[in-house]
């Protein structure tokens, strides 16, 4: 498969996980016939004006899900820079009545932003970091927030080093990022107990964090790479150009050889994976062109309390949105009610430092390694969202029915989690919508 056609599937793919309809990308899509940066009929310069459109209309949060496929996969030339922009400026827009906060963080390395609900120095509730993978911006999950707010948690959404607005470089130690945002946020959340969902590639520096330090408490994920995907000769071949050019990209490396090199530093062995001694709820695509099986294998084997959901799908299982987000908020509070019925490890007093070794236990496949069918099709709207004034709602009672979250569920703050979308958190029609920046001409 040739550069453009890749783009244009993963395109299928990442447009429906945005809520992006597969009508409105069979329309797009033929009017691309090339990558070249700053072409009228190129990827960047054709997502960008259909943003560039949505924008215009007052249709904020559209126009960001569009300026996203337009800097896809990531932003290395001017087009895809100013999409980028404007990704970020049009979901600010959007975000503004609507309780989410922005927060631009000092890192020793760079720069560190992120979108957050539920922050408050007074009452400190669980924190809930979500992270993306390597092609996937902030912006993409940051409309889930006023849910996992009214949920109880504090929510803050963060991008892998290198994606969006995150300007650090990724490298194998690059899962110390989780630890440095809990520390920034300790007088707003309570830290000590954090959760870490982690889609893709942002899974893999979960599973290390967690091995590390004892204030994560659970770690949820979708298909994560772990070790084979790293270091297996003959998986590799196999892997998507665009996957391997956006590594290359995130870790500076000059070529394919130098990456490889690069990333056989990333593996998480056994003995890493032993002392993650946390919930873990772990999505596997059984047909996923990115991570091999073999990382489903290892984690039965080496992780104590490890939850499995299999689809039968592509990465990501973005045939199956609607029935894989509603499994992960169910994992999340399987976690957290265990957690609350003092299931998991009691936190030192020392606060962060290296979690004890599992020594003995149960197999890799006890009855503490859960395993779950292949689920149906799910909805295809970006979060299994209902529909709400003529436009596909964010965050609607799809994403977490009551048949997860009723009101007999206790929420992570104590308080009953809601079960229905709330008024304020659907519909994004701003009135005065800023303008977006012009994309560059001939």
């Amino acid at each position: 498969m040739d550069h453009l056609a890749e783009l244009k599937e993963f395109a299928r793919l990442h447009a429906r996980g945005q809520g992006i309809g597969d009508r409105q990308v069979a329309a797009v899509l033929p009017r691309i016939t090339n990558d070249e940066p700053g072409h009228p009929a190129s990827w960047a310069r054709v997502w960008t004006g259909e943003a560039d459109r949505l924008a215009v209309a007052g249709r904020p949060l559209d126009a960001c899900r569009h300026y996203a496929l337009a800097r896809f996969p990531y932003h290395g030339d001017d087009v895809r820079r100013r999409a980028q922009d404007n990704c970020v400026r049009t979901f600010d827009d959007w975000r503004r009545r609507r309780g989410v906060e922005r927060l631009v963080l000092d890192h020793p390395d760079g720069t560190v932003a992120c979108w957050a609900s539920g922050l408050d120095s007074r009452r400190r509730r669980p924190l809930l970091l979500v992270m993306g993978g390597i092609v996937s911006v902030k912006e993409q999950w940051a409309p889930l927030l006023p849910r996992l707010a009214r949920l109880g948690w504090a929510a803050v959404v963060a991008e892998m080093p290198g994606v969006g607005e995150n300007t650090l470089r990724y490298h194998a130690d690059s899962w110390r990022l989780l630890p440095f945002l809990m520390d920034e946020l300790a007088g707003r959340a309570r830290v000590t107990d954090t959760s870490v969902l982690g889609l893709s590639f942002s899974g893999h520096l979960a599973l290390r964090a967690a091995a590390e330090d004892p204030r994560i408490r659970s770690v949820h994920t979708v298909g994560a790479p772990v070790a084979g995907f790293f270091d297996d000769p003959d998986w590799w071949p196999r892997v998507p150009g665009i996957t391997v050019a956006t590594l290359r990209q995130l870790t500076a490396a000059p070529d394919d050889d130098a990456l490889r090199a690069l990333l056989a530093g990333f593996p998480l062995g056994p003995d890493v994976l032993g002392a993650v001694d946390i919930p873990v709820g772990y999505v596997v695509s059984s047909r996923d062109e990115i991570i091999p099986p073999t990382e489903r294998q290892l984690l039965g084997a080496a992780l104590p309390r490890v939850r499995f959901k299999e689809f039968d799908d592509v990465h990501g299982s973005p045939a199956h949105l609607g029935a894989m987000r509603k499994w992960l908020i169910g994992s999340l509070l399987r976690a957290r009610v265990t957690h609350r019925l003092g299931g998991s490890r009691a936190l030192s007093a020392g606060g962060a430092g290296r979690r004890p070794r599992a020594t003995g236990g149960a197999p890799g496949l006890s009855p503490a390694v859960g395993a779950e069918a292949p689920g149906a099709p799910g909805s295809s709207d970006a979060f299994g969202a209902s529909t709400v004034g003529g436009a596909s709602g964010v965050v609607g009672s799809s994403l977490v029915g009551p048949s997860v979250v009723g009101p007999s569920v206790v929420g992570p703050s104590g308080a009953e989690g809601p079960s229905g979308s709330g008024p304020g958190v659907v519909g994004w029609v701003d009135a005065v919508p800023r303008q977006p920046r012009r994309s560059p001409v001939e």
